[in-house]
């Protein structure tokens, strides 16, 4: 690391007075210290853009408007208002959070970072979020967006694979947070370092210009912006072929099958899965195998693994029933909707 960071008392700040000039003001989880509002949106935003959950973001708060009504609800009930938001472990995580709230804390979040680490699913980074925003507490985040303006602006190139080096930017961005006034430099200040790294340093061609710390970045200053951070571990992709049996009556009632945990699409509602073409068919009544039509394969992109997807679709009558893995039956055409379906299986049942 390039700089002394005792020495760097503006950058809070310039990150303040910027991001109530130029930061984003006006996002529905702003203007809050609702920590079930700023809970979910972090939650939510883990991995995704911000584009994508604005609308989740609603519909969700009007299906469980407090954490109460999260707490309540089924997991089925939750996983279906989150289909096709993705990374489904987030939907289980945040529905067991809800209970922990309800029943170890009154159904009030802890106002402490360090508390509301020991719930399901709330990191460091998380935990601190919601604490600063909501109470003022000195705690700095670290998300994907921070690590890039802190390792940037520091000249950081410590390789973040390591665990002693992340904890080092850990110390850093502590020392880097405001001292003075916390309850109303701490939310902004927060939000200003997320917003930094959302609309200005971005991972590639970032708009330095705009920039508020850009005197003092040493990564301007070298001209390298672009080469922080350093993280030298990458996740290895794999692939996966599977063929999808698309089972219907005439009437468009749909066989589902609850997938198992842990698993992909783990607790969802799916179409049952085969690792090939014979196993597929092997599940269909032998009498109706010539009926069984494929359709278009494609590819569906997990975080980690590519999934080749067959669908193979047939029509039965009413009360056969199909071979397949744990929980499975027939799911009228008025109600297969409301369930919680991987998005391409979603995608697929709505062509009918």
């Amino acid at each position: 690391m390039h700089k002394d960071v005792d020495t760097m008392q503006d950058l809070a700040t310039k990150v303040v007075r910027w991001q109530a000039a130029h930061g984003r003001n006006d996002l529905p989880w702003q203007n809050t210290r609702d920590p079930y509002r700023i809970w979910l949106s972090e939650i939510m935003l883990q991995q995704t853009q911000v584009v994508t959950v604005l609308d989740y973001f609603s519909k969700f708060l009007e299906r469980f408007p407090d954490v109460a009504a999260l707490a309540h609800a089924s997991l089925d009930d939750v996983l279906s208002s989150w289909s096709g938001l993705g990374y489904y472990s987030r939907a289980r995580n945040l529905h067991r959070c809800a209970v922990e709230v309800v029943e170890v804390h009154q159904g009030i979040f802890p106002p402490s970072a360090e508390v509301l680490q020991t719930l399901t699913g709330i990191g460091r980074s998380t935990a601190a979020a919601i604490a600063s925003l909501c109470h003022g507490e000195r705690v700095a985040i670290l998300d994907g967006n921070v690590k890039r303006v802190l390792t940037r602006f520091l000249g950081f190139g410590a390789d973040l694979a390591v665990m002693a080096n992340e904890r080092q930017l850990w110390d850093a961005a502590t020392k880097l947070l405001p001292d003075v006034d916390l309850q109303t430099t701490m939310p902004r200040y927060t939000q200003g370092m997320m917003d930094l790294g959302a609309t200005v340093c971005s991972t590639k061609k970032p708009q330095c210009e705009k920039c508020p710390l850009a005197e003092s970045c040493v990564a301007r200053a070298e001209g390298l912006p672009e080469r922080y951070p350093v993280r030298t571990r990458t996740l290895k992709r794999s692939a996966q072929t599977l063929w999808m049996l698309w089972a219907q009556t005439e009437d468009q009632a749909v066989w589902l099958s609850k997938r198992p945990t842990p698993g992909v699409w783990a607790g969802l509602y799916c179409l049952p899965l085969f690792e090939d073409r014979a196993a597929l068919e092997a599940a269909v009544p032998v009498d109706h195998r010539l009926k069984l039509t494929d359709w278009p394969s494609f590819v569906h992109v997990l975080t980690h693994k590519d999934l080749h997807l067959h669908p193979v679709r047939i029509e039965l009558p009413v009360g056969f029933m199909v071979q397949a893995d744990g929980f499975s039956a027939w799911h009228a055409n008025a109600a297969w909707p409301a369930l919680g379906l991987p998005a391409p299986v979603r995608k697929l049942l709505q062509q009918t």
